[in-house]
Parts: C-alpha cells; structure tokens; sequence
C-alpha cells in the first residue's frame, strides 16, 4: 500500500498576493482558482511534482467556526505563527538571491545547519515561513 502527499494546505490573507508571491516570485504553477460556497479555492504547484497540490487558504476555512475562531486564527497568521512548508531546491544560494532580488522579506540568510541541510527562509506575504533547503555535500 502507497500512501503519497496530495495536497497542503498555506494560510493566506490575500489570495492576488499570495499569487503574485507563489506564481510570479517562486515559479509555482496556478492549477485551480475558483469560488465555492464564498469562498475561494486556491491551488498551486511545481511542474515538477504534478501530483502534489499546496491549497492557499484563509487561515480559518471552515465555515463552521465562530467569529472569536477566525479572528484568533487571523491573529496568529499576522504574527507569522502559523506553519509554512520547506522546498527542496537544487541550490540554495542561487534560490535566495532570485528571491531575493523580487523584494521577499528575508528570514534567514543561507547557511549550514547542524542537522545536514544548507537552507534559507523567507516570510510569504501573508507572514508564513517558507524555507529552501539542500541536503549538504559531505
């Protein structure tokens, strides 16, 4: 039995800037962008992995949850202390400078961690963490 990754799931306050981050700035594909019950579904991806999907979301999707809920989850996102996702990238120095150089907010230079990765990280327009990493030559 295989159990594969499909989609994540991103916090977002802007979807148009989210996009102008996701597609424009990291290369991401747009693969769906609809409206559903007043909301807007949002996926992208790398040409890389077809079969992998990261959902750009409200921080609190479900129509469920109380006005307190949504405003807490909004809170949190504003402070950058929801989870964003970690990118394998070939080479991670030339990664940082193309984001870079598209004005990203850098959260961390690169740099060789303790536990075998070369990797840097930026904050997403929403505030979410995004890191770029390379298992280290030994």
């Amino acid at each position: 039995m295989d159990i594969n990754l499909s989609q994540c799931f991103i916090a977002v306050d802007d979807h148009d800037k989210a996009l102008a981050f996701y597609r424009d700035v990291l290369g991401l594909e747009v693969r769906n962008d609809v409206g559903f019950e007043g909301m807007r579904w949002v996926t992208v991806g790398s040409p890389a992995q077809p079969d992998v999907d990261i959902v750009l979301e409200p921080p609190l999707a479900d129509p469920n949850a109380s006005a307190a809920d949504k405003e807490a989850a909004a809170a949190l996102l504003a402070k950058g202390m929801l989870r964003g996702v970690i990118f394998a990238t070939d080479d991670v120095d030339a990664t940082f400078e193309r984001i870079r150089a598209a004005g990203a907010e850098v959260f961390q230079e690169p740099v060789d961690q303790p536990y075998g990765v070369r990797d840097c990280a930026f904050r997403d327009p929403a505030g979410n963490m995004l890191r770029f990493s390379r298992p280290r030559e030994r």
